[in-house]
């Protein structure tokens, strides 16, 4: 609390200052006259006096002169110079020019070296920033966003360089997996909706809620400690800079997905098409749930009568049905304005946006396989094999209000968001097992929902003091989300040698499984800059803290059912037919009954929350005109605590702290400047990455559609006959320390090129392998240390070097490279030479779970100017990841790895009309018809499938209006 009440006063500090009397204020903005895009880092100044200012990346500057007539010089890279003559400014006023209109010239002169604000939302001003930025970074802008016709965040960010995704929602920075990621919204933050990640889910941002994205890679004391990949800040659109008012239409269609007769679904209520469906499955009961052995033992009792009563409330549906499949739907709306006062501005912007997709994926294979008992066999062995149909059924409501007010000294922005998200999955699998003894064949069916949101509130507030030597800016978040798992059904036939079909213990009992997760999540920060000079250049000192509490409440309730000596039929709605319902005719030894395995305590429940506080101090010094030095150091405490037990009981705790440390994290980056368009980069960081809240748990988490169990790090994993200790338990952080080194250029016109080698040290890395002493079940731990050697490689070219006919286009193009290694802790070295194949030699390394050893993305785009190309954006990009280590092996379980696959997407965007006020676009994902798949691989075995699904090839049509 002492860190919120900091805050509260620096704010109060901010608001109370005077402004300085006998001055005025000139603002304006600077755009490319051909495009009308906004310039940023263009140099206003006031003529033969040493008084200015360089745009920001938004175009827009702001000079505070004495009382007077003026002329202004423009000048930027590329254009021609522009002068404004006779600029009055009256004191304590502020005088608003008209849009300042630049005219590229023929041929480049020097850029202007300046430090901006991280904010904008043109391509250019991206670049800007990347160049200016005492940090490593790249990122993407909401231009560049309309030019790729990318929907959401998720797609947008695979355009970014070193940037991959994961289900086209979890992101990878370097290759390097989503645990080393970090998420922030307006620099702050949120939390994560699928409790088996760590960041966030990036689908769930529509593009037209989106600013820009930016991508830091190096660390530095500003910025958040625990991430080593990169950290991603997604920054919301602000309030409208005009009248602004649009709607958007568009729709997909997917030859293996929609108008399929065979598509699979079950009864949903009507509140499913707008992702609130959870409301229509509710559990029957939470308490006062009889067992079933006290019923049976008086029938005719009131705990038969209430057993009889829960039975009877279970929705009886549990097959499958197949219906027609209809193609996607995307509808959007924006509203905003902005309004121009005497002494203030304030606007707002308004969106919301619907989107409805639906998938279905034929011959959907999930297997398991091993290694067999005999050294000489080296190919695996199939252990359980899954394979079938399933349909999903996603929907998106999202909305988001963005307020502004801005002053000559002051600016507050509020934002507030909420996603709404639904999905609804039904399956059918033909399923068989030959492990552990059970050897039989049968089917499966699958009825799955899930309902997650996440309502956030953002306050934040920047302020100038004493003409801009101070400057504080304070940040304020609060967000709820929840994730609803109500009525997960799984059904499970074994299929006897007569036909006859039976449900046992073999074949695994059906169950009905609710799962709950409930997060609240509060942060706040503030950070003061003092501008001075050292060696006769500018400097920068800038300090702050930051204080965040977060806390989830999750619960599991599962329904174990049992069909006692009823005649089967394969049909899973039998099970819950009142006919079959216990007692069966009357017949207590027959009938569906379940058991509850909650009750009366629920291992599968916790409470886990999080207390973190940072302060930081940082200076930029310049000992030359080149040289830039930034030192940083950060601390931040963390103190995470539980309340659960495991599932025996044997193990409770009750706000217990399970994570407890006080980290510094010290940070230098160097930045040289070769020249005014060329730099060289020098950065170090150390960096932390910390278990999530369901990681350092005792939970016990079934996927029914895969048949894989997630078990929380704080189980033991242990053969106590053999005396073999596989895991301990006892899970912590990771540290890393990061090095980088980057060379750049940049031509201007949004071109560059640049060069980057980073290595990274990894102590006690986390990674999720498979569990030695439970088949198909994953576990995350801490491993052997490890380090990743990386290169990366960018380039953004127009093709005008070759001839000006060329001078629309663009080609993009990033690589990155990289060399991983973790070291075989003593328990999985010697796990991997007992189990190795005869001539098989086991190294004391092994790749980095997650790590990709390579990134390619590229880009070709065109964007017209003349005749009936004007306004016309077309592009072709191409996105793969070699090869990656997805889980690894141990005992008689074989490492598993990704395949790569090779997206190539392609879109056609033009605006049109009187006004340009219609843009229409067609978009192809996944031209190739690539498949997403993952394979065991063992010494000297063909690769074997741990899944494959076939996505195919969408085609999107969106629409419009500006009005």
């Amino acid at each position: 609390m002492r860190v919120y009440l900091f805050l509260i006063t620096l704010t109060f500090i901010a608001l109370t200052s005077t402004t300085q009397a006998q001055k005025g204020f000139i603002v304006g903005a600077v755009n490319d006259q051909t495009t009308g895009e906004l310039l940023p880092g263009v140099r206003v100044m006031v003529k033969n006096q040493k008084i200015g200012a360089y745009s920001d990346l938004d175009g827009a500057f702001k000079i505070n002169v004495a009382e007077g007539t003026y002329d202004l010089v423009v000048t930027y890279m590329g254009y021609d110079t522009l002068e404004m003559k006779e600029v009055n400014v009256l004191s304590n006023q502020t005088t608003t020019l008209a849009l300042m209109n630049l005219k590229s010239e023929t041929s480049d002169f020097d850029e202007v070296i300046v430090k901006a604000k991280r904010k904008t939302n043109t391509e250019n001003a991206i670049l800007s920033l990347k160049q200016k930025s005492s940090k490593m970074i790249d990122g993407m802008s909401s231009a560049k966003f309309k030019k790729t016709g990318d929907s959401d965040a998720g797609a947008a960010m695979r355009r970014i360089p070193g940037v991959s995704l994961s289900d086209g929602k979890y992101i990878f920075i370097r290759g390097i997996g989503d645990r080393y990621s970090k998420t922030l919204l307006n620099g702050l933050e949120v939390p994560g909706l699928d409790p088996d990640r760590n960041t966030v889910q990036m689908d769930l941002f529509p593009t037209k809620m989106i600013n820009n994205i930016v991508v830091y890679k190096t660390a530095s004391a500003d910025l958040p400690a625990d991430y080593a990949g990169g950290l991603i800040d997604v920054t919301l659109n602000s309030a409208a800079t005009e009248k602004t008012r649009s709607i958007s239409f568009g729709t997909a269609y997917n030859p293996n997905y929609h108008f399929k007769s065979n598509y699979l679904t079950y009864d949903k209520s009507g509140a499913d098409a707008l992702g609130f469906g959870a409301g229509s499955r509710e559990i029957p009961a939470v308490n006062n749930i009889p067992f079933f052995a006290e019923t049976i033992a008086d029938p005719d009792g009131a705990e038969a009568k209430r057993y009889k009563e829960i039975l009877s409330s279970f929705n009886p549906n549990l097959a499958a049905m197949e219906a027609n499949s209809l193609m996607d739907v995307s509808i959007g709306a924006n509203v905003g304005d902005n309004f121009k006062k005497e002494k203030y501005t304030i606007g707002y912007n308004f969106n919301m946006n619907y989107k409805n997709e639906t998938k279905f994926y034929e011959d959907a294979l999930y297997s398991r396989y091993g290694l067999s008992n005999d050294r000489n066999t080296t190919e695996l062995e199939v252990r359980e094999l899954q394979e079938g149909n399933y349909g999903e059924n996603e929907v998106l409501l999202s909305g988001m209000l963005g307020v502004s007010l801005n002053t000559d000294k002051s600016s507050y922005n509020f934002n507030l968001l909420h996603l709404q998200n639904g999905n609804s999955t039904a399956g059918i699998f033909d399923y068989e097992n030959t492990d552990q003894g059970a050897v039989f064949s049968g089917f499966q069916h699958n009825l799955e929902y899930a309902q997650r949101s996440l309502t956030n509130a953002i306050l934040s507030g920047k302020h100038r003091i004493k003409d801009g030597d101070w400057n504080l800016s304070w940040s304020s978040s609060s967000s709820l989300s929840s994730i609803d798992n109500p009525d997960i059904r799984f059904t499970r036939y074994e299929i006897r040698n007569d036909g006859s079909y039976n449900i046992g213990t073999e074949s695994g009992f059906p169950e009905r499984i609710w799962r709950e997760l409930n997060e609240f999540n509060t942060s706040a920060k503030a950070d003061i800059e003092r501008k001075l000079k050292l060696f006769g250049n500018d400097g920068l000192l800038k300090f702050g803290a930051v204080q965040s509490y977060k806390k989830r409440d999750y619960t599991i309730r599962s329904f174990s059912i049992n069909v006692r000596n009823v005649e089967l039929t394969g049909d899973p709605n039998e099970l819950f037919a009142e006919e079959n319902l216990w007692p069966y005719n009357g017949d207590i030894s027959k009938g569906t009954t379940f058991e509850t395995p909650f009750i009366p305590v629920n291992p599968n429940q916790f409470e886990s929350s999080v207390m973190s506080s940072g302060a930081y101090a940082l200076t930029e010094i310049s000992p030359s005109e080149r040289l830039k030095l930034i030192f940083g150091i950060r601390s931040e405490y963390y103190s995470q605590r539980y309340t659960g037990r495991d599932q025996l009981g044997n193990n409770v705790l009750n706000n217990d702290v399970v994570l407890d440390e006080l980290g510094f994290f010290p940070s230098l980056n160097m930045v040289y400047s070769v020249s005014e368009k060329q730099n060289i980069r020098i950065s170090y960081g150390k960096t932390t990455a910390r278990p999530s809240f369901k990681e350092l748990s005792y939970s016990e988490i079934l996927d029914p559609i895969t048949g894989r169990t997630f078990i929380g790090g704080l189980f033991r994993d242990a053969n106590d006959l053999l005396g073999v200790e596989y895991w301990d338990g006892n899970l912590v952080s990771t540290d890393i320390h990061n090095f980088d080194l980057r060379w750049e250029i940049f031509h201007g016109r949004g071109q560059t090129f640049s060069i980057s080698g980073f290595y990274k040290m990894f102590n006690n890395p986390i990674e999720v392998v498979q569990f030695a002493t439970q088949a198909g079940a994953f576990q995350p731990r801490n491993v052997g240390d490890g380090t990743v050697l990386g290169l990366e490689i960018e380039g953004r070219q127009s093709l005008e070097f070759i001839s000006k006919k060329l001078s629309n286009f663009k080609l993009a193009v990033n690589v990155t490279l990289t060399e991983s290694q973790i070291k075989l802790s003593a328990t999985e070295y010697e796990s991997r030479v007992n189990n190795a194949r005869n001539g098989q030699v086991i190294d004391e390394y092994r790749d980095m779970a997650g790590q990709a050893p390579w990134i390619i993305n590229g880009g070709f785009e065109y964007t017209g100017d003349k005749g009936f190309a004007k306004n016309l954006n077309a592009g072709i990009y191409y996105n793969v990841q070699g090869e990656t280590l997805l889980y690894s092996g141990i005992t008689d379980r074989p490492d598993i790895y990704t395949v790569p696959f090779h997206g190539i997407n392609m879109n056609v965007s033009k605006r049109f009309g009187k006004k340009e006020q219609f843009n229409a676009g067609v978009m192809l994902k996944n031209v190739l018809n690539a498949k997403k798949e993952a394979v065991y691989k063992s010494f000297e075995a063909e690769d074997q499938y741990f899944y494959s699904l076939r996505q195919g090839t969408t085609i999107s049509l969106k629409m419009s209006y500006n009005f």
